[in-house]
């Protein structure tokens, strides 16, 4: 995806995390034939890069090539505020979980959306936390789970990430992870507006919890939204 705007946001908080040395990483960016700076930007900031696809085959794509036995999945417009990575990682460990998804805030941060993503998302997820796992733009999963379960479903077209995190837990722990929020981009919210947006997202819930994976493009969800500049 053309992703050059963001990209670098999510890569210079990356680098900028303080962590302790039992902690090494490597970060790899997936690329789905972008025409932009995509890899330019991540050849710059010393990414390994994987050809991608639609986000689930990216991933997988990602999860072959990475040595860690930690796997942290990232949109390309989320972004890591300051030092947060060793907390969420603290957390996850001390909560011993096996894959865990994330609270969001709105970025740039303004006063109305935040009440929205904690009134449609942040509140949601941690009531149905123990019963009906959600993740949006993150994904935290021990390598072992991940496998276990054979990575993201490729035929998903909309809600991988819950889908997975829905799958993994019958074999490992689920938890939100606490220990701060991560940033997330509000340009699907402006583009199609908060209200016709909630809609799409709590249909596609009620769609996985009741029919299944969503493998077809019923709730024709854009991709070029992943594109869309402000």
């Amino acid at each position: 995806m053309e992703e050059e705007k963001y990209l670098p946001l999510l890569l210079k908080s990356i680098k900028s995390q303080k962590i302790s040395r039992e902690y090494d990483y490597e970060v790899i960016v997936a690329d789905a034939s972008s025409k932009d700076k995509t890899i330019e930007i991540a050849k710059d900031y010393g990414c390994k890069i994987t050809n991608g696809g639609l986000p689930a085959k990216g991933r997988n794509q990602g999860a072959k090539i990475a040595k860690g036995d930690l796997f942290l999945f990232l949109d390309a417009d989320t972004i890591l505020p300051e030092n947060s990575l060793i907390d969420f990682l603290s957390e996850f460990e001390e909560r011993d979980l096996g894959i865990a998804g994330f609270l969001l805030r709105p970025w740039p941060e303004e006063k109305l959306f935040k009440i929205l993503y904690n009134f449609f998302y942040n509140w949601p997820v941690l009531i149905t936390e123990k019963i009906l796992p959600h993740s949006e733009g993150a994904i935290l999963i021990k390598k072992s789970l991940f496998w276990k379960i054979k990575g993201f479903d490729e035929e998903i077209k909309l809600g991988e990430d819950s889908t997975c995190s829905r799958r993994a837990r019958c074999f490992g722990k689920f938890g939100i992870l606490r220990a701060t929020t991560i940033y997330y981009s509000q340009r699907r919210l402006k583009r199609d507006g908060p209200i016709k947006t909630w809609l799409k997202y709590a249909a596609a819930d009620l769609y996985l919890i009741f029919i299944g994976p969503i493998k077809t493009d019923i709730f024709k969800y854009d991709l070029q939204s992943k594109r869309f500049k402000e």
